[in-house]
């Protein structure tokens, strides 16, 4: 009843649509990349539960005493009411959570007829992908500003579930990210088009990128936003408002139109840069498969410790 009642009240449906691409993105992965998940063991205190034996306060599991284990770790109540000798497992924890955040505004609703996507969709399926193989590497995923964050193998339902609950509310359509405080040694990856004013976009940086956070930005651009395809008479219409423009010769744009989205992207590589946080450009004419494994990579062993490079 209470999943119907939750079904009831969901205000966009297509998060729903969208998790079986992002199943099928994540299941079509080499084991050698999720396996690459496994951060550096060397921080061994935190919340972050890695779905095995170690130090930590969170119960695990029983098993069965073992000759080499040390009696210290018999659990004796459990023991008494059996014939054998069990042990009391707690999880073993490390201080890292990877925070997502998808840009879901209006603009990310465009696409060209040179594609068969829309920027939206294409940022959903990356951040679900993202956070199933994340999870299925034992990290914690959470959306930003938006849920806590959770290790479940249903994470990617439940990431898709609250954004699909959410759809419509003010802070979830905002073409910037939150500027929530991010804990030590977590991770941040923001995925959207970035067209904003650079400037207002490092504002959220500077309060999201605290001591030891990581952060990656993927700009998400339909092909067309890259190379403005369009010749003769074009009317341009604003998605996130009622602006419209009408362009007597479009291809006489076309130079001006790079140089400015270049400069652009040039600013935004280099705000991501003196925060130590990694770029990355993706079209949504290409195989999302591409980011995904490069965010993978950067995911792996040691990128919490210090901030990788710049990703081109």
């Amino acid at each position: 009843m209470a999943r119907r009642e939750a079904a009831a009240r969901v205000a966009d449906p297509r998060p729903f649509e969208l998790e079986g691409d992002a199943h099928r993105l994540a299941h079509s992965l080499p084991d050698l990349q999720v396996e690459s998940l496994r951060v550096a063991s060397t921080v061994s205190h935190g919340i972050h539960g890695r779905r095995r034996a170690g130090p930590g306060e969170t119960f695990w599991q029983f098993r069965q005493f073992q000759s080499n284990d040390p009696a210290s770790l018999i659990d004796w109540r459990r023991s008494a009411s059996s014939d054998h000798l069990y042990v009391r497992e707690r999880e073993w924890e490390a201080a890292h959570t990877i925070w997502l955040w998808p840009d879901l505004s209006d603009s990310m609703d465009f696409r060209s007829d040179l594609v068969q996507v829309t920027k939206r969709d294409r940022v959903l399926v990356l951040t679900l992908a993202l956070a199933e193989l994340l999870v299925r590497g034992g990290e914690r995923v959470g959306l930003l500003g938006l849920t806590r964050p959770t290790a479940s193998r249903r994470a990617t339902t439940l990431l898709a579930e609250a954004i699909a609950v959410n759809a419509r509310m003010p802070a979830v359509r905002a073409s910037l990210p939150p500027a929530e405080r991010v804990g030590r040694f977590s991770a941040v990856v923001l995925i959207g088009d970035f067209l904003d004013p650079v400037d207002s976009l490092k504002t959220r940086l500077d309060a999201i990128a605290g001591h030891g956070v990581v952060g990656h930005l993927v700009q998400v651009l339909d092909p067309a936003e890259e190379t403005l395809p369009y010749e003769g008479r074009a009317e341009f219409l604003g998605l996130e408002g009622d602006e419209r423009w009408l362009a007597e010769r479009a291809e006489g744009l076309r130079p001006a139109y790079r140089a400015r989205l270049e400069a652009h992207r040039a600013a935004l590589r280099s705000t991501a840069q003196s925060f130590g946080w990694s770029f990355l450009v993706h079209h949504t004419d290409q195989s999302a498969a591409g980011p995904l494994l490069a965010l993978i990579q950067r995911l792996g062993p040691g990128s919490f410790g210090a901030a990788s490079g710049g990703m081109r």
